[in-house]
């Protein structure tokens, strides 16, 4: 993409001790070269993950950041890679908007863009919030698939290992071992988690995109930059631990193909609340409406602070209430060219922001 303007492409990750630059104007590869002097000299472009934040990493004219997967980047992370730059333009995208971002847009700090058309021949995942009654049924369903149809599939635990405080979740090392030896003794499984090093994860990711295993059993480590073309079903243990955008990003590791590709969550909760939560993954595709319904849910975090979701009690107004605030937007920014007229608004104002706020 970037070859045609003659650009210095740098590559950054926690793995690599020195920056790998690519000299797109050599043609002879030799001459690229490592440099453990990171600094603005040595990149025009820098593509990396959170090792970008690195205090080694300098920039001198950092004009432009694009952080993808934006709910993987902590709010203070998200700051501490804006302040490497002189007020930078800020690009962050994901499919799931957290609570906070939501809430931001609102208020006016950010821009909003949606991309709501489905990639051409994609369906949409149609997705079950499965009774526990039920399990043995959608057990028989999936070997089904998986005889009928070829399709691998994903099913989700919360934890690696079980819990002493919290016995009624399914950890995904036990679950693993249950279903290999009762529910699906005639098919390949594999196991995926955190604590396996960086090269067993990537054989046991390249061995099921190769289709050498049937199931994977893993935890939330897959949510993302994971791409199975022929998985077609996800199911996920205790759906009720996880957010309505990570639900959502969980289920985006299948439905890659033309197939239909399917989604079931699986809770031991008899909550109302986690019910209507849950049930609305049934309802919508569509990431940013999951994060209206978690902003009016869980609330929006702290505006001014770091937490990520949250309630934040309002006097008199309710974060749901979008009209209202739309409208209370509207007014503020007609009031804020000439608050020097409404001084007493001027001292509130002063008293609420008296540090320094990122809107990140």
């Amino acid at each position: 993409l970037l070859e045609p303007f003659g650009l210095k492409i740098g590559l950054q990750t926690g793995s690599i001790k020195t920056i790998k630059i690519k000299d797109l104007r050599l043609k002879n590869k030799e001459k690229n070269h490592k440099s453990s002097i990171i600094n603005h000299q040595s990149f025009d472009v820098l593509v990396g993950t959170h090792a970008v934040i690195s205090e080694k990493i300098n920039y001198k004219k950092l004009g432009f950041i694009v952080i993808d997967e934006q709910q993987r980047f902590g709010v203070e992370q998200r700051g501490i890679l804006r302040k490497k730059g002189k007020n930078p333009h800020v690009l962050t995208m994901t499919a799931t908007p957290i609570p906070r971002t939501i809430a931001l847009t609102i208020y006016g700090d950010l821009s909003l863009s949606l991309l709501d058309e489905m990639p051409r021949g994609r369906k949409i995942i149609k997705t079950w919030l499965t009774p526990k009654e039920k399990r043995d049924n959608a057990y028989e369903w999936i070997k089904k698939q998986i005889k009928e149809n070829g399709s691998q599939i994903f099913i989700i635990c919360p934890f690696i290992e079980e819990s002493e405080t919290m016995t009624t979740v399914k950890a995904a090392a036990k679950e693993f071992e249950t279903l290999q030896k009762n529910v699906f003794k005639d098919y390949k499984l594999a196991l995926l988690h955190g604590k396996l090093k960086s090269k067993e994860k990537q054989a046991i990711l390249a061995d099921f995109k190769d289709r050498k295993y049937n199931i994977l059993v893993a935890t939330p480590i897959v949510e993302v930059g994971i791409d199975i073309p022929n998985a077609d079903v996800i199911l996920i243990e205790a759906s009720e631990r996880f957010g309505l955008s990570q639900l959502h990003q969980l289920r985006g590791r299948v439905g890659r193909n033309d197939r239909q590709a399917y989604c079931l969550l699986f809770t031991e909760s008899t909550s109302p609340i986690t019910t209507q939560r849950l049930q609305a993954m049934e309802k919508t595709n569509i990431g940013a409406e999951l994060a209206e319904l978690d902003l009016k849910l869980r609330g929006p975090g702290e505006i001014f602070g770091t937490h990520q979701s949250g309630r934040t009690f309002l006097k008199i107004a309710n974060f749901s209430d979008f009209d209202l605030i739309k409208n209370t937007k509207i007014e503020a920014e007609k009031t804020m060219p000439k608050l020097s007229k409404y001084k007493d608004l001027e001292t509130k104002i002063k008293e609420i922001n008296s540090k320094e706020i990122s809107p990140d």
